[in-house]
């Protein structure tokens, strides 16, 4: 990309991630070793949770913490059909049914309500995410799932930093997936983490992910074969350099998200990011426009190639699962959950990272606004 390309992304690096990195790569040890497991440990003190275990993305993480929960065929999952870090396949990947249930209209989040009227006797798990950053409403899913005795799985694969009723992000589930691939503030390359206050699962999860070099012999840890998903010592490094680094990298995205704040204010009809009451702080994990109803998918798409043209890297923020192939032949149809289709079809991701000055930031929603012109639907509102 040329210098003056706006990106989407660009993770927050600094010397003390490249010295990290340097590090690993000047020892004898590149594949998961002791810098993995100082990030398991460091990740889980930062949280509140007593174990991590580093997996090789949010999608794995999940897949490990089915099968490590006896969850599988012939089992039903209670997800969510919108975010940008999908990693709800994981539920497919198990053997188990993905049941999608609708969102709440402004955060984003499961529905609580939604996801209740999805529950049938083969019902096992509910999987919320803290959607874009924003935390869920824990309080009323942790009811739900003790209602039913369910495993309550947190996704907080877009919401580091974020916290709800006084607590981190990461802290409600029985366990609670990171995933540590861009966008995220938190820029691993790759990998994921799964954090549990429960030892015997975490020990569990550590056995289905990989198999250590003494254990080959061991007629217990060959009884299964592991998913081999381990996080590398490189990948670890980075992520121990940014999570030291993270409220730093934190503050300079809320820098960025004020200047949006400013700036679209002129876009007529767009609102500020909605916040819900319970919900302490937020951190965006993209910063998104929600256009009005007067706006089509297909009229977002020339947004985001007008911005594109001008050399502003935009996106749709999601496209639904239950509206992709693999699900559609199992029989998911459009109209299933008019909600997520909806606001999916609406949301503009705008470039949202450290780097970007405030001039950037007037220029991107500048154009955007001219494109929302162009495509002929009139002023966005929200």
């Amino acid at each position: 990309m040329s210098q003056d390309w706006i990106a989407l992304s660009d993770p927050d690096i600094s010397l003390a991630e490249l010295d990290a990195v340097t590090a690993v790569l000047k020892s004898p040890r590149l594949s998961a070793g002791p810098v993995a497991e100082a990030f398991e440990a460091a990740l889980a003190a930062h949280l509140g949770r007593r174990h991590g275990v580093a997996v090789a993305s949010g999608t794995a993480g999940l897949l490990l913490c089915l099968r490590a929960s006896g969850i599988g065929p012939g089992d039903e999952v209670i997800v969510s059909s919108f975010s940008w870090h999908q990693i709800a396949h994981g539920v497919a990947l198990a053997g188990a049914e993905p049941v999608f249930a609708d969102i709440d209209y402004w955060a984003g989040t499961l529905a609580p309500d939604k996801a209740e009227a999805t529950i049938t006797p083969r019902t096992r798990a509910i999987v919320a995410g803290n959607t874009n950053g924003h935390p869920a409403a824990w309080d009323a899913l942790r009811s739900l799932a003790g209602r039913h005795g369910l495993l309550l799985v947190e996704d907080s694969t877009e919401a580091i930093g974020s916290r709800y009723c006084g607590r981190p992000v990461g802290s409600f589930g029985d366990c609670a997936i990171f995933d540590f691939s861009q966008p995220g503030a938190l820029a691993a390359g790759e990998g994921g983490m799964v954090v549990t206050d429960d030892p015997e699962l975490a020990a569990r999860l550590r056995h289905h992910r990989n198999r250590r070099a003494d254990e080959r012999f061991s007629l217990v840890a060959t009884g299964s074969p592991p998913l081999q998903a381990a996080m590398s010592d490189l990948n670890a490094a980075l992520g121990l350099a940014q999570l030291a680094r993270i409220e730093e990298i934190l503050a300079r995205r809320k820098r960025v998200e004020g200047d949006y704040l400013r700036h679209v204010q002129s876009f007529e009809g767009i609102k500020p990011p909605y916040v819900a009451p319970e919900a302490d702080e937020v951190h965006w994990f993209l910063y998104l426009v929600h256009l009005g109803t007067r706006f089509s998918r297909s009229s977002r798409d020339a947004i985001v190639a007008d911005l594109r043209t001008e050399k502003a890297e935009a996106a749709a923020y999601c496209q639904p699962m239950h509206l992709q192939a693999f699900y559609m032949e199992r029989g998911w149809r459009k109209g299933n959950l008019p909600v997520a289709e909806k606001v999916a079809d609406r949301a503009v991701a705008l470039p949202f990272h450290a780097h970007l000055s405030e001039d950037q930031v007037g220029f991107v929603v500048k154009t955007a606004k001219d494109a929302s012109v162009n495509v002929g639907a009139g002023a966005a509102i929200y």
